[in-house]
């Protein structure tokens, strides 16, 4: 496949994706507040409403009503199931085009033995793996409320703390999420649309909606609510090397979990959420932030300063052979129809404006090139670093 179909097949899917993942999410957001701001029923309401809701908007009043066991359903039901299938289904292909298209930089670092086609066996199992283990604690009783979340909170934990043994950082930080995503995708395929088929059935059957299937797929929804914003912080993290780059990147994440399963807490609760749970919350994203601080500079960055003056020439053909594969206006690496973020090596002066960056992905990350895949080496990386960091200190 040439890279110009790839890069927009990349736009198209990732367009898709990011807008049906609004429409899903924003879905859920509505109904978690909805639900949580539902006021009792006045007296004139029938017995089966559980709440009513007033609000304003775009120069209108709405009315919500919500009813356990109406007696009859309308004929057109406004159905909320496409908007999950569509962000899995774009994301899906999407994953396929950047991971499994993108050559093996994408998925593994140069000092992996491992195949592409092994890694991409990983990627597989562990999307259908981690449905079947979370589908294995919500079977178990005693596992309920907190004691799942703090569950499956330690072994999202222990996912990570795996992938990134076996895959580059980026690509586990992301096969996280998707993981989470797949899990979402299948509560609401296989749990609470079939829930709500049986309960649309029972009612025009004139027979009473079962509120335990009812309770159950309410609680798929849930997890499924908070799980949002820690599936969209491991899609975004893939900007931001110093989130994954790190050494302490396995606690990142289940860090980043807390802290969305926090705020989402908030979101729904306001000023009745729990002191404990704010502190915890802040607490969690103060050790993110340490955890992924600079540190002072490591015997490699300081070994910099030491170093002797390199030539103009020296560094720039360094980045001829390492770098500009992919930073160039137009790259030979086959996975890039244009370079990464717009950032190109091709002259001193291009180099010069990222001499700041170099020495941070080149040097003190080690997350540049991507994967390795050109093979610099330490003396390489010694001479490009020792040149950025005096024109970054000129």
């Amino acid at each position: 496949m040439s890279p110009f179909l790839r890069e927009w097949l990349n736009v198209v899917l990732r367009w898709a994706h990011v807008t049906a993942a609004i429409m899903w999410i924003g879905d859920s957001f509505l109904f978690a507040w909805m639900d949580s701001a539902l006021q009792r029923p006045s007296p004139d309401r029938a017995a089966d409403v559980a709440g009513e809701l007033w609000m304003i908007h775009s120069g209108g009043f709405y009315e919500v009503v919500k009813h356990r066991n109406p007696s009859a359903v309308p004929a057109r039901l406004h159905w909320f199931m496409w908007e999950s299938y569509a962000t899995w289904i774009s994301g899906v292909l999407l994953l396929t085009v950047v991971y499994a298209l993108g050559g093996r930089a994408m998925l593994l670092d140069g000092a992996s033995t491992a195949t592409q086609g092994a890694a991409l066996a990983v990627v597989l199992v562990t999307l259908v793996g981690g449905v079947l283990a979370y589908e294995g604690l919500c079977r178990v009783p005693a596992l309920r409320g907190p004691r799942l979340a703090a569950t499956g909170l330690a072994l999202a934990t222990l996912l990570g703390w795996s992938l990134l043994r076996v895959l580059s950082a980026r690509a586990a930080f992301l096969l996280v999420g998707a993981t989470l995503g797949t899990i979402m995708t299948a509560n609401v395929f296989r749990v609470i649309i079939p829930v709500q088929r049986q309960m649309v059935d029972a009612v025009r059957n004139g027979e009473p909606a079962s509120q335990a299937r009812a309770a159950w797929a309410g609680e798929r929804s849930r997890h499924n609510h908070f799980l949002t914003l820690p599936v969209l912080f491991t899609m975004l993290s893939n900007h931001f090397p110093a989130l994954w780059g790190g050494p302490h990147a396995w606690a990142v994440l289940p860090l980043m979990f807390a802290v969305g399963g926090g705020t989402k807490w908030f979101m729904n609760r306001g000023s009745r959420t729990p002191l404990p749970a704010v502190i915890g919350t802040l607490a969690s994203l103060a050790a993110v932030v340490a955890l992924t601080l600079p540190p002072a500079p490591g015997p490699a960055v300081r070994a910099l300063g030491r170093h002797a003056p390199v030539p103009d020439a020296e560094a720039r053909l360094v980045v001829q052979m390492r770098c500009v594969t992919c930073h160039s206006a137009h790259p030979s690496n086959a996975a890039f129809a244009s370079p990464p973020n717009g950032v190109t090596f091709e002259t001193v002066e291009q180099m010069r404006a990222f001499a700041d960056r170099i020495v941070y992905r080149v040097v003190e990350t080690r997350t540049m090139p991507l994967g390795n895949l050109t093979g610099i080496t330490e003396d390489e990386r010694a001479t490009l670093g020792a040149w950025a960091w005096r024109q970054d200190h000129r």
